[in-house]
């Protein structure tokens, strides 16, 4: 699950009937959101400084809200209710624009990650988003050209944002397989590898998240399919979501989700230890 492989990609879902469905952009949600607080800006008689300077922003940033180029955090969606006395016509736009600061591709499985009570998860190409420094986050993208500089910046606060989930209680559970090669990309640089090495080893360490390693030598590997995610809920309702050029697949078929999840469980044993990947990677972070 390493959001934000493919810029511009379709999601598409697939229903428990087999039907393949085509996610659509939040870019009008945006759009929407800013003409609307545009408007209750104006009826309440601030120009852009004022109400920017009562927000925390400047007046560029505003209008770059109004306009839809730029999405806005849920805190300042509430502090600018709040400074226009909206009562609810702002802030009743939260979620949508939460989901809208994703990629397409992966706005569905943004929403389906809050309320998870398991996550399974093989990456075999960069770090698993969830588990990515902020340095190593900017490194990956930029090399996803023709991203802005404002999309890269939006990208980078809505991956962090959905590493909170470290934090939430009651605790997930969070089990992460990556291939070695992962480990060995310094994508970046040497220092950013080094930090994105340091901060694994410091996941790695809490009791609801365990971090194992596929090894370069390993003659079996049932994840040779490529990377994919396997999310479980308080219900046994079960997703596997994955990437692939072009396009992101969100597979809800009840047969097709429990042989994802016990391929992932061959994949696991297959794979080093938690113990034995944790030493590998301070093996690896040493020898920078």
């Amino acid at each position: 699950m390493t959001e934000g492989t493919d810029e511009g990609a379709e999601t598409v879902v697939a229903d428990d009937a087999g039907r393949a469905t085509a996610d659509t952009s939040g870019q009008a949600v945006v759009i929407a959101f800013g003409q609307t607080m545009k408007t209750l800006r104006v009826r309440a008689g601030l120009e852009r400084e004022d109400f920017g300077r009562r927000i925390g922003y400047s007046a560029s940033t505003v209008a770059s809200y109004e306009q839809g180029r730029r999405i806005p955090s849920p805190r300042t969606i509430e502090r600018a209710d709040e400074v226009l006395d909206a009562g609810g016509l702002l802030t009743v736009w939260k979620e949508q624009v939460e989901r809208a600061q994703y990629p397409v591709f992966f706005q569905g499985m943004a929403t389906l990650e809050k309320g998870a009570l398991e996550l399974l998860m093989y990456d075999t190409h960069v770090v698993n988003g969830l588990l990515q420094t902020e340095e190593y986050m900017r490194a990956l993208l930029a090399m996803r050209h023709p991203l802005d500089q404002e999309t890269i910046e939006q990208r980078v606060t809505a991956r962090l944002a959905r590493q909170d989930i470290f934090d939430r209680r009651p605790a997930p559970l969070l089990s992460f397989v990556m291939d070695e090669a992962v480990l060995r990309h310094r994508y970046g640089g040497k220092d950013v590898l080094r930090g994105q090495l340091g901060h694994l080893l410091l996941i790695g360490d809490k009791r609801n998240v365990e971090i194992q390693v596929m090894p370069v030598d390993c003659e079996d590997n049932a994840g040779v399919n490529g990377p994919f995610t396997v999310l479980t809920y308080k219900d046994s309702k079960r997703f596997v979501y994955s990437e692939a050029h072009a396009t992101s697949t969100l597979e809800t078929d009840s047969e097709q989700t429990v042989l994802a999840a016990a391929r992932y469980g061959i994949i696991r044993s297959q794979a080093l230890t938690p113990r034995e990947s944790l030493k590998l990677i301070e093996g690896l972070l040493g020898s920078l």
